[in-house]
């Protein structure tokens, strides 16, 4: 990789957060770039991720093993944390490109990029709205303005809401619309020997004639204390939850309380596909049209229920809706345990396995020059 030597101009750009303004200087070659021009056909990629545990956010992976096996690229994935920060700085002759991933991993990325010269990529998939909600101004504030300079200075934004496009437009030279996706096939034809593993574990479970399963992040944002309060109008059913967050505590005491609730903790990923198939209701109540409980509920084949709101216009019939009052998410539970047209909704999710949405990283790093 060399470096080109051309002359060098300094442009002002504004970035702004509601009334807060920021002013920078961003260098800008005449002619040419101010970083490593990426001359090889498939450049060695480190990408940044929020620091959260494997077997709650696997997106990422996903594609960069897609683009490992199947495009021939070299993909580093790793958390983001001040060691892997100070490691791609001393590191920065073994990869080409970074790929920086909301929101943590796409503002130290761009520092990255800013110290070692490399050309950057912004990942942008969770809207500022959700962040915004669920932090004090104090806190979004800043990071708004860190996302919107991270923006400016990126060679390309990938983003994958809608309601992000003004102002990742606004900041970002170049943008591309993509979408997070699911490993399709894993989940609408889970492998025997993990489906049997798991029928297994359940054996000590007394299960009811329905079986209705959670999978996620343990946080008030996703409404769990109401969909447990809703276990009680659901006598025939049997709740399955799986994941981690600040509400395991409540969880644990629930499990030990309820006997329709059944709390199995933090599993691995992998055997996710296992749980859905012994599952007639996939739910998630979170204002959020592009959450990946959907596609993998979907995928497996499950009848689902989402939070009314962003995701009726994407979803439409394919999904029954429900508001956080208990009452509301057990009957649609109930319906959604009734629907008989569940290969819509599988349908409509096999166009999001992630090896068609890893096509769009596959453009976008070949466009790095």
């Amino acid at each position: 990789m060399s470096y080109l030597r051309q002359s060098v101009r300094k442009v002002h750009i504004r970035i702004s957060a509601g009334d807060h303004l920021i002013c920078y200087q961003r260098s800008v070659l005449i002619g040419g770039r101010s970083h490593s021009d990426v001359t090889q056909a498939n450049p060695k990629v480190r990408w940044f991720t929020p620091d959260k545990p494997d077997n709650i956010s696997v997106g990422r992976e996903r594609i960069a093993s897609h683009l490992r096996q199947n495009e021939g690229f070299h993909v580093d994935v790793v958390g983001t944390t001040l060691p892997t920060v100070r490691t791609a700085i001393r590191e920065r002759d073994r990869y080409d490109v970074i790929l920086g991933t909301t929101r943590a991993g796409a503002i130290a990325g761009t520092l990255i990029g800013r110290v070692t010269g490399k050309p950057v990529i912004v990942d942008h998939v969770d809207p500022i709205r959700q962040f915004r909600e669920n932090n004090s101004p104090f806190f979004s504030i800043p990071v708004r303005i860190a996302e919107n300079i991270s923006f400016a200075l990126a060679e390309l934004v990938l983003y994958v809401y809608e309601e992000e496009y003004d102002r990742v437009s606004r900041y970002a030279s170049q943008h591309m619309k993509t979408e997070l996706g699911v490993d399709y096939r894993r989940f609408a034809s889970p492998n025997s020997e993990i489906i049997d593993s798991v029928q297994d574990q359940l054996a000590e479970y007394e299960l009811r004639e329905y079986v209705a399963i959670y999978v996620g992040g343990l946080e008030p944002i996703y409404h769990i204390r109401e969909l447990l309060m809703a276990m009680s109008y659901l006598p025939d059913w049997s709740l399955i939850v799986l994941g981690e967050g600040s509400l395991r505590g409540m969880l644990e005491e629930v499990d030990a309380d309820q006997e329709n609730i059944h709390y199995l903790g933090l599993v691995p990923h992998e055997t996710i596909p296992g749980y859905l198939n012994v599952a007639d209701v996939g739910v998630s109540l979170v204002d959020d049209p592009h959450t990946l409980k959907i596609l993998e509920y979907g995928a497996a084949g499950l009848s689902v229920v989402q939070a009314s709101g962003l995701a009726e216009e994407r979803f439409r019939e394919r999904v029954e809706y429900a508001d956080s009052d208990p009452r509301s998410i057990a009957d649609a539970i109930r319906r959604a345990g009734e629907r008989e047209n569940v290969e819509q909704l599988q349908s409509f999710i096999s166009e999001f396995d992630w090896k068609q949405i890893a096509g769009d990283y596959v453009d976008a790093l070949k466009s790095i020059k």
